[in-house]
């Protein structure tokens, strides 16, 4: 009996995957256990692996495609075995993979727009089929030959890589121009522009748009910025990194302060429920971590009961893993709270959207050089500010500024962070 190898739930909130590599190929036999694949989700790549045993004997999406959660990835059972029936009932088409099912369609529906509008047929369509004629005609998706027709791309010149070779819309786009002949032309252009191009979503950045966009219009945002004097901060870290292995950062003193004005600020360290504001008895600190595909926000728990060593420690390690997308959703979350710091790119003061359910992120910017007034004389000083933003549903603009001048004493007076 073949048996259906479909898109699993990897994390809370996934409603599709994407299928980041294959470990198999078809005709490979596994066991369960076996990882079979690596999947992209909304958070990280999670592996899949087979339950059962058996050979593979269809792989129905390629690397790259979008699975539906549910979705039919691929079909394991004996060599040999008949499994018609559980492609027709899949509404698979061998030949044809969903980016072409996607692409057809799309162009399908701008041909029809075209039409309707003008009542002309465009002097550019062609006949939307999958099917090449021995004629020597080249095998091409309608919109691969429109866009090929409007760069001036031969597309003799083009390797296809859709189904039998067919020429689609990917194609096109990453056709190098240094494999077309050079033309001939009296003068040389004194520069080359900059080819526009599709960047495909990523399910990270699909999330990230959701959550914030709903984050952004749904909770009223307001926000407070403090300056904050650092020269005491910046004479306890060095002096605790020339006694210690661990290298303790700013960032690591600012998460710490902020855990420890948590515990006295219980409002900020809130989220909104409907009818009831849940104040966290736990202390949860998220630190943002920038990745080429977006944000991750590893969290760090129990933050208040930790000392600056460990917090260092687990924050390298948590953004470690967030850059080799190797985070597992169960680190991401739960937070109470989170820490953006831009610091480290010369921001000197920027303003957060907030991490839902949290009731506030702290907005981190560098620390300047600034000339300051002591004791009636212009003397150098370390600057740092840094602004809250804040769900004006759970927290009030008093609350805030408490919880903004219990960082900046602690920061202010680093040794107090130890009592």
């Amino acid at each position: 009996m073949a048996i259906k190898i479909e898109m699993p739930k990897l994390s809370d909130t996934m409603e599709e995957g994407v299928i980041a590599s294959w470990n198999v190929s078809e005709g490979d036999k596994v066991q369960a256990g076996d990882i079979i694949a690596e999947v992209e989700t909304d958070k990280a790549t999670m592996e899949v692996e087979a339950f059962d045993e058996g050979t593979v004997l269809k792989i129905l999406v390629g690397e790259g495609d979008a699975v539906p959660l549910g979705g039919l990835m691929a079909v394991l059972g004996e060599e040999g075995e008949d499994i018609s029936d559980i492609l027709d009932g899949a509404g698979s088409d061998s030949s044809s993979s969903k980016e072409e099912v996607q692409e057809t369609a799309s162009e399908e529906k701008e041909e029809t727009t075209s039409e309707s509008s003008s009542g002309l047929t465009s002097p550019k369509s062609e006949p939307s089929t999958d099917s090449t004629s021995d004629n020597g005609r080249i095998k091409a998706s309608p919109l691969a030959r429109n866009m090929a027709e409007d760069r001036g791309i031969d597309l003799g010149r083009v390797d296809g890589s859709g189904p039998g070779g067919r020429i689609i819309k990917a194609d096109i786009e990453n056709f190098k121009e240094s494999a077309q002949p050079a033309a001939a032309s009296a003068s040389a252009p004194s520069f080359k522009s900059l080819e526009s191009r599709e960047v495909k979503v990523s399910q990270m950045r699909k999330t990230i748009a959701r959550r914030l966009s709903e984050s952004k219009f749904s909770n009223p945002h307001f926000y407070e910025t403090i300056d904050i004097d650092m020269k005491a901060a910046m004479a306890a870290r060095s002096s605790m990194n020339e006694a210690n292995e661990v290298k303790i950062s700013f960032n690591d003193i600012v998460v710490k302060a902020c855990a420890i004005a948590l515990t006295r600020h219980q409002a900020v360290n809130s989220s909104w429920h409907g009818d009831v504001i849940k104040e966290h008895g736990d202390v949860h600190v998220a630190v943002a971590v920038a990745i080429d595909e977006g944000l991750m926000t590893p969290v760090i728990r129990h933050t208040d009961q930790k000392g600056l060593a460990q917090i260092s420690s687990e924050t390298k390690e948590l953004a470690g893993l967030a850059r080799d997308r190797k985070l597992q959703p169960e680190q991401m979350e739960g937070s109470t709270f989170t820490i953006s710091n831009l610091g480290m790119f010369g921001i000197e003061e920027f303003t957060a959207i907030i991490n839902p359910p949290n009731a506030c992120i702290l907005a981190v910017g560098a620390i300047r050089d600034v000339p300051v007034v002591e004791n009636g004389e212009v003397v150098p000083g370390k600057r740092m500010k840094v602004t809250l933003s804040s769900d004006h549903r759970i927290v009030d603009g008093a609350k805030a500024a408490e919880f903004l001048n219990t960082v900046k004493n602690l920061l202010e007076n680093p040794l107090s962070m130890l009592l």
